[in-house]
């Protein structure tokens, strides 16, 4: 959650922030903040740092939008109802399920709680259909290009 926080405010938008929006106010900081812009070192570096954050929360939000996950949702369901979990990982509140079919799913916002409750739960499926894949905030992980930090 402090991630999807973080790149909201970096970008200026709320949680209801819609498509165009995005595209439109990653644009404007964009036309700000081209390293292309800037003529001293000192400023040139601090706009390719500045320009590469604008851009990863952008792709960031972007997946994690209600048209990105519509899009995507017959393939979630399918995965989610069909495929087992083949492997999961936990890192600073982010939860990665790994699907016997291929797909991988980030979930933010996962309290650490919840993770040791599902790493002691009898049967994996059935604890994250009841507290994970509709309570949580999640993109697809199986294309997501790598980010910088």
């Amino acid at each position: 959650m402090k991630k999807i926080i973080g790149y909201r405010k970096l970008l200026g938008v709320n949680e209801n922030a819609e498509l165009q929006e995005l595209k439109t106010v990653y644009r404007n900081l964009m036309k700000s903040w081209h390293p292309d812009k800037f003529h001293d070192e000192a400023e040139r570096t601090e706009a390719e740092v500045k320009s590469k954050r604008i851009i990863a929360a952008y792709h960031f939000l972007v997946s994690i939008a209600p048209e990105t996950r519509a899009a995507g949702m017959a393939e979630y369901m399918n995965t989610i109802t069909t495929s087992g979990i083949q492997d999961f990982e936990y890192k600073d509140e982010t939860l990665v399920m790994k699907f016997v079919d291929g797909n991988h799913y980030e979930y933010f916002g996962v309290p650490k709680a919840l993770y040791v409750k599902l790493v002691n739960a009898p049967a994996l499926g059935r604890f994250a259909r009841r507290h994970i894949y509709e309570s949580f905030p999640y993109r697809s992980a199986s294309k997501q290009p790598v980010e910088a930090e």
